[in-house]
């Protein structure tokens, strides 16, 4: 893997809408609310938390799997809690996973988060020293 990571984006209106690219990847749309946009997108800090829940959702699913693990089922999701004073950055992010498995333990879950976090999910190393990252679980069978 490369160490360098690129993408552009370009103004596609009068207001603050963007057509974002990354490599080879589709394209996507970025936008504000109004009135500094239309709506029309995702906004910049929607991104930041897709890029955390589904990096750490990755590293965890992964590590399971190297347990060998059955992963029959997992989803995630991430609330972001933003600073009132500009820059109104994230000052708390909740992840909660959800994991349908018949073999995995609470303490396998547990430890797949921590090495997500401490050791394989880049975007959490990024995010922790600036932002409290509390995480919750659940197992299914």
């Amino acid at each position: 893997m490369s160490e360098l990571l690129e993408c552009a984006i370009e103004l596609v209106n009068d207001k603050l809408e963007f057509k974002a690219t990354a490599g080879e990847n589709p394209p996507i749309t970025l936008d504000y609310i109004p009135p500094l946009g239309d709506g029309h997108g995702y906004m910049p800090m929607q991104l930041l938390l897709i890029s955390l829940v589904s990096c750490s959702g990755s590293t965890i699913v992964s590590i399971l799997r190297k347990k060998r693990k059955t992963v029959a089922s997992f989803t995630a999701h991430a609330k972001g809690f933003r600073r009132e004073q500009h820059p109104t950055s994230f000052h708390k992010i909740e992840l909660f996973f959800e994991l349908v498995s018949p073999d995995t333990q609470d303490a396998d879950m547990t430890r797949a988060i921590e090495l997500s976090e401490e050791t394989f999910c880049p975007v959490w190393d990024n995010l922790k020293c600036n932002c409290e990252i509390l995480t919750q679980y659940s197992i299914s069978s």
